[in-house]
């Protein structure tokens, strides 16, 4: 037992290692690579030496307060079921609150046996103060969900700038060393390497990291050696610039202006955000241990090492990176420095990818195909949908700005407010779910609301200089997650107020009796309970019902794959022939139309055939024989049939607002988006769309 527990132990540290490499092509490149253009986004007028003390003592505590105390030891705790990021937050925090906001939270169904180790919720436990307080006022329910969609919008915001910043800052070197290229023949080349990076995409996590990681090693192990190297030569003294006093005197030197570098100093901390983003594709101890023990040393010892140059250079802040490189290495490190620029705008891409597949799972995005790359890991998807509009908007921000410092105000916009918010939602999980002293809860919120504050109101003179980019990405966003679970929310409580009744299911099926088809109907419908209005228009019109009819229901869980016997939900729906089908499955599991037929087919026979149904058979025939009319509809052939239900707006009801949102945004993203049985791939013969009007 001694030597089987020591072989667990060794087989998680390797893992963990080997995880934590992976971690560096993903979700550390941007935050590796931010030296190349921390500096030169700094508008510094006549910059004197000792500033760049400040400036080191201003990004080593930014650092290790934000990215060493905040995120590795507190933020990457709060995971929703492995899953990081602000939307992984909220629906953490609606598991705990009783909200009346609706959200489905990837539709869990399996037994509690099979997911207990997916929850987290003490049901023995009495809710705090501050839950009673949000679970009883609506607009404290409201402000939540706009808070989380805010965080949400800016960091698929933060997304479309890393990319764009990091590779054009790489490529900069170009016009650093070769004086006869100019600015728009750096940002077409940029271009062809973001194309390159987003295609690249479709080959998954896995295939990126193993590809990217060993570039980001290289680039985290050469720059602090040059670090040190600049130390050495140019000012040996730098590390007593770790000493807050050097803050301190910064401010009092520069006043305005040095409240104003802020701006440009807070990109030393962009991409901390994707250490929790990122979440669902490793493991929370592997992006721990890759920080602790090789982002974090590597990156101060290169910031170090530019400002000890600068300390003796204090004009060449505008190409920091490039200048303080030794002339004799200049092009083997622009070559890692472009490819590293690269690799840093992967762990954005990668978040954007997650946060999309959290906010569909509440229902709060319209679905995107969802490819999961690995076997392993739930949290490894890619969007084909969302890769290629990331890379429309990435080269618009490139072509629209041409590389001026518009996008580094954007970039620092955006990094900020992802960072506020996350603290705001986090002293909530620490109050409502942590069940932390609200004097420790304060303490924290105050030391991160008043550093992430500071730097706010620096960023936020820039919002006419490229600043409102990112606010602008956000409320299109926004706009577009809220019609579409405003939309969502409507028609579900159309369809559960005009549900037709287990005591009307009778009456209903009865007027269509005399017209039995033969053959088996797979109804499709969100519905878990009850039969959708929709089958009533069906009924009323059509007349007639197939032998066997089957309303059915695809939920997808949070597991690799979902064991067979918890595959179906099976239940009677009081009339001959009529049965409810839950069908539920994990990530890795394929859905293909015919299989799915004879699997749904299979578990209904051995369900009407058990001893347990029986007693419920009554005049509609013994066990055998239901068994037999299953398989004999299967044979004469199956149709699947879609239902899309509609709505007409009351004139009374609605204003301009509420049309722009249903008429308008929802409509559009209802018609071009992708249902969830679409991955059934059932043949266009075999399927039947019936429309339904809805009076909303």
């Amino acid at each position: 037992m001694h030597i089987h527990s020591l072989y667990l132990l060794e087989f998680w540290q390797w893992k963990t290692i080997t995880l934590a490499y992976q971690t560096l092509g993903v979700v550390y490149g941007d935050l590796g690579t931010s030296p190349l253009y921390v500096y030169p986004t700094m508008n510094f007028k006549s910059p004197q030496g000792e500033d760049f003390l400040g400036t080191f003592s201003i990004i080593f505590w930014t650092l290790t307060l934000i990215g060493l105390a905040k995120y590795v030891f507190i933020v990457l705790h709060a995971d929703d079921h492995g899953e990081g990021g602000t939307f992984a937050l909220y629906s953490l925090l609606c598991q705990h609150l009783k909200t009346t906001i609706k959200g489905h939270k990837y539709g869990r169904m399996l037994s509690d046996s099979k997911l207990s180790h997916f929850s987290k919720t003490n049901e023995a436990e009495s809710p705090t103060a501050f839950a009673r307080f949000i679970e009883r006022r609506k607009s404290a329910q409201r402000l939540l969900l706009f808070v989380a969609m805010l965080g949400t919008c800016m960091l698929i915001g933060d997304g479309i700038l890393t990319p764009a910043v990091s590779v054009l800052s790489a490529m900069a070197g170009i016009a650093t060393a070769t004086p006869k290229i100019n600015q728009s023949t750096v940002v077409w080349l940029s271009a062809a390497v973001l194309v390159a990076l987003f295609l690249f995409q479709r080959f998954g996590t896995k295939c990126v990291s193993f590809v990217f990681s060993p570039i980001m090693a290289i680039w985290l192990v050469t720059t602090p050696l040059i670090g040190l190297y600049n130390i050495a030569i140019h000012y040996p003294q730098i590390y007593k610039a770790l000493s807050p006093h050097y803050i301190v005197t910064f401010f009092q030197r520069n006043g305005k202006d040095g409240w104003l570098a802020l701006g440009g100093t807070v990109l030393c901390i962009t991409g901390a955000e994707a250490m929790f983003a990122d979440l669902g594709h490793f493991t929370k101890s592997s992006i721990q241990v890759a920080f602790a023990f090789m982002i974090y040393p590597s990156v101060l010892l290169t910031y170090a090492g530019q400002s000890a140059y600068l300390v003796r250079h204090p004009g060449d802040h505008r190409e920091a990176f490039y200048k303080f490189l030794p002339r004799s290495i200049y092009w083997p490190m622009f070559v890692v420095s472009t490819l590293a620029a690269i690799v840093a705008s992967q762990g954005l891409i990668s978040a954007a990818f997650s946060i999309i597949k959290q906010s569909i799972a509440l229902d709060y995005f319209p679905p995107v195909t969802m490819v999961h790359t690995s076997q392993d890991k739930e949290g490894q998807v890619y969007s084909p949908q969302v890769n290629y509009c990331l890379m429309v908007l990435c080269l618009a921000v490139l072509f629209g700005f041409q590389g001026g410092p518009e996008i580094g105000n954007a970039f620092g916009v955006a990094v900020i407010w992802v960072m506020l918010i996350t603290s705001s939602l986090i002293t909530l999980v620490m109050l409502i779910i942590w069940r932390t002293p609200v004097i420790l809860a304060l303490v924290y919120i105050t030391v991160y609301g008043t550093l992430e504050g500071v730097y706010l109101s620096s960023v936020l003179t820039k919002l006419r200089e490229g600043g409102w980019f990112p606010f602008g990405i956000a409320v299109i966003l926004a706009l577009a997650m809220f019609s579409w679970h405003h939309g969502r929310e409507k028609i579900s409580d159309y369809e559960m107020i005009n549900k037709v009744t287990v005591d009307s299911v009778d009456e209903l099926f009865s007027r269509a009796a005399k017209q039995r088809v033969p053959g088996l109907c797979l109804f499709y419908t969100d519905l878990v309970h009850g039969v959708p209005p929709i089958m009533r228009h069906y009924v009323n019109n059509v007349r007639s019902l197939h032998q066997v009819i089957i309303f059915t229901t695809i939920r997808y869980v949070p597991v690799r794959t979902v064991l067979p016997d918890e595959r179906f939900i099976l239940e009677r729906c009081g009339y001959a022939g009529v049965y409810r089908c839950v069908a539920q499955y994990g990530y890795m599991d394929v859905l293909e139309g015919e299989e799915f037929v004879s699997d749904v087919i299979e578990a209904l026979a051995i369900f009407v055939a058990s001893r347990e149904d029986h007693e419920e058979l009554d005049s509609d025939g013994d066990g055998a024989a239901l068994v037999s009319d299953l398989w004999r509809a299967k044979a004469a052939g199956a149709v699947h049939v879609m239902a899309k239900a509609d709505f007409r707006m009351s004139e009374e009801r609605s204003g301009w607002f509420e049309r722009l949102v249903l008429d308008g945004i929802y409509r559009f993203l209802r018609n071009n988006c992708q249902m969830p049985v679409a991955a059934l791939k059932i043949a266009p013969q075999n399927v039947i769309e019936i429309g339904m009007m809805y009076e909303i």
